[in-house]
């Protein structure tokens, strides 16, 4: 056993330790002789998308998944100059998603220069580039692009935002762009090479929620095998983002406003009280000022987050911005699936700019991406659109034929939907059913489960219904 007590404690608890080390933004990892994992720090288990536990005793190569482990590991050079390395590569998180890192390697020796094992660390060099790049005319990141007056007042003041450690409010509709700005203001801020961890509000019970956010002891409640730090210590020295903040319970309204007040954080069967450096960021798209009044939404929690506020317009208020965001995703769904095509059709080019996009930004990327996969030419025609934007929908108000029960068990033939009735009796039942159902997709921006779901069918019915009538392939 070593005689250097750091060291010596290094392998007796070394958890403990490197909960010490958790304070340093750059993930860390302790191995044996054998170069298995023995722990890893909190920015690692972000970084990699393991926890600790669950990897004790096996291979880092298997953990990390470097290009570097098999021609240039850090560790082989560490072993044969006896000093520190550093070398730049990448890695494969547990999301499968590749990641440039710098790795920095140095073995623990004791007194007579024995290897003792070896201390691994991983700086995420994404955060860093992207920051780097990330100027006010740069701001293409990831698809936040555009040159109306009102984007660029945005763009304008992101990198003012990311000077500042305060809580940031994003509001906007669905689809503008919330995700994007919240992640810009990270890269740009002192915090990019901390974690961006995200959390969605409303996609989670409350019991689960709360153990998401502010983590658990083991033996906590029924099922807690192991102790999980939660969601606000993992974004320690780094940045929380809440999304759907409106949907945040009002028993969490309240933890969260003590976390914002004292920056503590309490799990659910502990004594202990940690103390974390995060910032939040909380986004959107309902109106809290109204849901303040209706005691929906704590207005102390909405004072404390609304530091600074932030609100995204919806894409039709955006005027030729509709212009650049076409030919921005195309170039690059163009790179991501191979293909060459020379621009949309004058006819195809009409649709587009005519469309009123209720779904913003991420429904004009998405039917991009379905044109650029659909294009069998070298231009994308209008047949290559999705089909609720070349059908015309009917304006004139109809009324339901007075033998339809809309209420009836048998809901093949049931067709109510929220804002329109039926066409009058002079149409025939297959135009009935085909006026309806193109209406659904309209609503639904063409997800057919949510169309289905409007006209009160299944799915398959839908489905069965649309080819019957021509409105997709046989």
């Amino acid at each position: 056993m070593p005689t250097n007590p750091l060291v010596r404690g290094l392998f007796e608890r070394p958890v403990e330790l490197l909960n010490l080390l958790d304070e340093i933004p750059l993930g860390l990892a302790l191995l044996d002789p054998q170069r298995r994992i023995i722990a890893i720090n909190r920015t690692l288990e972000t970084l990699t998308g393991f926890v600790s536990e669950e990897i004790e005793g096996i291979h880092c190569r298997f953990v990390l998944r470097s290009n570097l482990c098999i021609h240039d590991c850090p560790l082989d050079k560490v072993s044969q100059l006896s000093a520190p390395t550093s070398v730049q590569g990448n890695i494969v998180n547990k999301s499968r998603q590749r990641i440039q890192v710098r790795l920095t390697a140095s073995a623990i020796e004791d007194g007579d220069g024995h290897v003792l094992g070896f201390l691994e660390a991983v700086e995420n060099l994404g955060a860093v580039s992207d920051r780097l790049s990330a100027g006010v005319e740069s701001l293409a990141l990831k698809g936040l692009v555009g040159s109306s007056s009102e984007i660029q007042r945005i763009f304008q003041i992101l990198p003012v935002i990311a000077l500042t450690d305060s809580s940031v409010l994003i509001t906007g509709q669905t689809g503008t762009g919330k995700d994007l700005v919240a992640e810009t203001i990270h890269q740009l801020s002192d915090r990019a090479k901390g974690p961006f961890i995200k959390v969605n509000c409303g996609a989670l019970p409350e019991a689960l929620l709360e153990s998401e956010l502010f983590g658990y002891e083991k033996g906590a409640f029924t099922g807690a095998v192991t102790s999980k730090p939660g969601r606000f210590r993992m974004a320690h020295n780094g940045t929380l983002y809440l999304t759907e903040i409106g949907d945040l319970p009002l028993s969490l309204q309240v933890k969260l406003l003590s976390f914002l007040d004292d920056k503590t954080v309490h799990p659910l069967g502990s004594s202990r009280v940690y103390t974390v450096d995060v910032r939040v960021i909380a986004a959107t798209h309902r109106n809290l000022d109204e849901m303040v009044k209706k005691d929906k939404f704590r207005q102390d929690l909405l004072f404390r987050l609304n530091v600074i506020r932030l609100h995204l317009p919806p894409l039709v208020q955006r005027g030729a911005d509709v212009r650049v965001l076409l030919d921005h995703f195309l170039k690059l769904f163009c790179a991501r699936f191979n293909k060459t095509l020379k621009g949309f059709s004058p006819e195809a080019h009409r649709i587009l700019l005519d469309y009123c996009y209720p779904g913003n930004v991420r429904e004009l990327r998405n039917i991009v991406e379905y044109a650029v996969n659909f294009c069998d030419g070298r231009m994308i025609e209008a047949r290559h659109l999705p089909q609720y934007l070349t059908v015309p929908i009917p304006n004139e108000e109809i009324e339901a034929p007075e033998q339809l029960n809309p209420h009836e068990e048998n809901n093949e033939r049931s067709l109510e939907t929220p804002d329109r009735a039926l066409p009058a009796a002079s149409l025939d039942w297959a135009d009935v059913e085909k006026k309806l159902i193109l209406e659904a997709m309209t609503k639904a921006r063409g997800r057919k489960g949510k169309a289905a779901a409007i006209l009160g069918w299944g799915r398959s019915t839908l489905w069965r219904k649309m080819r019957k009538l021509g409105l997709v392939g046989k």
